[in-house]
């Protein structure tokens, strides 16, 4: 192993330089901009089942219906663009970041270390580099959830940047930043550890590495191990994925520390109600992005001429 550009093991002929990171963190930026994008719909009805669970009580097909009868099929377009901006940067952050990290643990570390603590890798990887997108994220969230909970509210995502900057200034846009990390940080951590584990039990099962596979084969891991990662990943973010909707919703807690508005807001709905309510498609609509976000990823790296990069037991 040597420092700067670095040669592992799990892939003799890649280069885990400054150009690796960067097309990691492009096939981030594409596949979270894509799968996101592409499930604004689910979203739309998710969130209005957090925000009004009272007036959208008939689970996720009946919310479809509803929303279409009442506004139109383009309102499960809402906050489409704020949506794939958003999670443009969040992902180029999140994925690039949490390539880095855990490699840049196992230069530090060694590879034998790095392999027996390879799970706190994943964790300590994906909390930093999702703190670091969240940053990134909280504006354009804010943005869209202002305008998924009021149609009315903007005509796009440059409007709706104008409106709540004159409203409520920057504060406004952060406004749900410590619910988003309450949200995402664990969601993040969950998620990629679990699908590096799912990961690892599908090729132990098949008795090869990713490195013995066609590109196919490991695709096919990606999505599979994905969906596993996605149903685990929503239900332990989903009572902060719940706070972070309504905290953004005008008026929302009250008028207090954000502390005390979330606490508020915690105290009406009831924790039961935090952890279940819109669970079901918050599990579909995770369970398929993470999924499709992990096998975009590997695609669009494989077109890049990347090498995913994957931890390795040098004692084999």
């Amino acid at each position: 192993m040597t420092t700067g550009s670095v040669l592992l093991a799990p892939s003799a002929k890649q280069n885990y330089d400054l150009i690796y990171y960067l097309k990691g963190a492009a096939a981030g930026g594409i596949c979270c901009s894509i799968t996101h994008g592409a499930l604004t719909p689910v979203d739309v009805v998710k969130t209005r089942v957090q925000l009004d669970p009272v007036k959208y009580n008939k689970g996720l097909v009946g919310g479809f219906r509803q929303i279409v009868a009442e506004e139109g099929a383009m309102a499960l377009t809402t906050g489409l663009g704020a949506t794939a901006a958003g999670y443009f940067v969040q992902g180029w952050f999140k994925f690039g970041g949490v390539e880095y990290f855990k490699i840049k643990a196992v230069e530090s570390m060694g590879e034998e270390k790095a392999w027996e603590n390879k799970t706190k890798i994943y964790l300590g990887a994906a909390a930093g580099a999702e703190c670091i997108a969240d940053i990134f994220l909280c504006p354009l969230e804010a943005v869209r959830i202002r305008s998924v909970s009021d149609p009315e509210f903007c005509d796009g995502l440059a409007d709706g940047f104008v409106k709540m900057f004159k409203a409520e200034g920057v504060g406004g846009f952060y406004a749900g930043l410590a619910p988003i990390l309450a949200k995402q940080v664990p969601y993040t951590m969950a998620k990629f550890a679990v699908q590096g584990a799912a990961a690892d039990a599908i090729y132990g099962s098949m008795g090869k590495t990713p490195a013995d596979c066609s590109d196919g084969t490991n695709i096919t891991v990606s999505l599979g191990s994905g969906v596993i990662a996605g149903v685990a990943s929503a239900i332990i973010s989903h009572p902060a994925d719940t706070l972070l909707s309504k905290v953004n919703k005008a008026g929302a807690g009250g008028d207090g520390p954000m502390v005390q508005r979330l606490a508020n807001i915690a105290k009406e709905v009831g924790f039961v109600n935090l952890c279940t309510v819109g669970l079901i498609p918050r599990c579909v609509m995770i369970g398929t992005l993470t999924a499709g976000q992990f096998g975009i990823f590997d695609t669009v790296m494989n077109a890049l001429g990347a090498s995913k990069f994957h931890f390795h037991n040098p004692n084999e």
